[in-house]
């Protein structure tokens, strides 16, 4: 019967490792060439000494590590789907379908108008957004603020 402890593969799948270095003046490496010197593997990306495919590809634009990636929200939809007093993090923001990851920042920005009283907790804001929610009696708390 066949079970966990008896699994073996197929008969010829499997081939015994040649172990060089055992007897006779070439142990079992063959004579001369790359292969028969020591420390003669190649790299896998090796393509014979041509022009490798790495260089031959040309090089274009310019990755910033320190680039800090935004989700953006807007007043307006905060306006459509939230009611007044609500506390906004990240969260709601998902349930709502604004925001698509809870672990990328978010930013919230000043398009649109706001009317509600609501307590935001975002990554970022800009000034305009901030100005606004405030204006409407509510208050902005950055993420940043409440770690540090």
């Amino acid at each position: 019967m066949l079970s966990l402890s008896n699994l073996r593969p197929k008969r010829g799948a499997v081939h015994k490792r040649k172990r060089v270095g055992r007897g006779d003046t070439t142990a079992g490496r063959g004579t001369k060439g790359q292969k028969a010197r020591s420390g003669g593997a190649k790299p896998r990306w090796f393509e014979g000494g041509q022009m490798p495919l790495y260089r031959r590809l040309p090089k274009r634009g310019f990755h910033n590590p320190f680039k800090r990636e935004f989700q953006i929200v807007n007043l307006v939809q905060i306006e459509e789907r939230f009611g007044a007093g609500d506390k906004i993090d990240v969260k709601k923001l998902k349930e709502k379908g604004l925001v698509k990851k809870t672990n990328i920042p978010v930013k919230l920005l000043g398009k649109g108008e706001i009317t509600k009283a609501v307590t935001v907790v975002v990554d970022a804001v800009s000034e305009s957004a901030k100005k606004k929610v405030e204006e409407a009696g509510g208050k902005v708390i950055l993420t940043t603020e409440k770690q540090g």
